[in-house]
């Protein structure tokens, strides 16, 4: 589920810079198609918020906190380890922190979080169910084996450039579908 989250995660963010920039971006600091920050929140939220899975609104505020506290802690520990370099920027967002997080991004990593608790991580255990564990094994060490060798790699070669770590443009906002994003493309980030 960790891989599964990871990559859909890099699908979101990929398929929002196509559709606000009209470009391919690789999104992220690893050159995989995975954000691991979405793997790791997808996982935290499974694991330790199951207290709360029967009160809804309970779970989507304890998501939201979760959320943002990875997101921001990601980021300080990006910048920390890179010497300063931004993946992410939410400075011109509306109560954002440091420019590390932001309520729209929170907002909508908590109906992200909720779909992920009561719609894909059960849709997604029951096809898991179905795989044999020989399968299951090798698709798990495949997936171990390319994304080890990507944080190897990155972590001398991270992923930056036009679209990834450029924010000499003012950040102008716009509303799409009753989300903002920004005019790059980039709100939903990750490592």
């Amino acid at each position: 589920m960790f891989f599964l989250f990871s990559m859909i995660g890099w699908l979101w963010e990929v398929c929002l810079n196509l559709i606000m920039a009209g470009e391919f971006v690789n999104r992220g600091v690893l050159h995989g198609p995975w954000l691991p920050i979405y793997g790791t929140g997808g996982i935290l939220i499974l694991t330790f918020l199951n207290y709360f899975r029967k009160k809804p609104m309970m779970e989507c505020w304890m998501i939201a906190v979760l959320c943002g506290s990875v997101e921001y802690l990601t980021a300080a520990t990006l910048e920390w380890l890179h010497h300063g370099q931004k993946w992410w920027d939410y400075s011109g967002y509306f109560l954002n922190l440091q420019g590390r997080i932001c309520a729209e991004g929170i907002l909508v990593f908590s109906i992200g979080g909720m779909a992920i608790v009561y719609l894909v991580a059960p849709m997604v255990d029951n096809l898991l169910q179905r795989l044999s564990k020989k399968a299951a094994l090798v698709i798990c060490v495949a997936l171990l084996v390319g994304f080890v060798a990507d944080v190897a790699y990155s972590g001398g070669n991270p992923n930056t450039g036009k679209g990834i770590t450029d924010y000499s443009v003012k950040v102008e906002n716009r509303v799409m579908e009753g989300i903002f994003f920004s005019k790059s493309g980039i709100l939903f980030l990750g490592i």
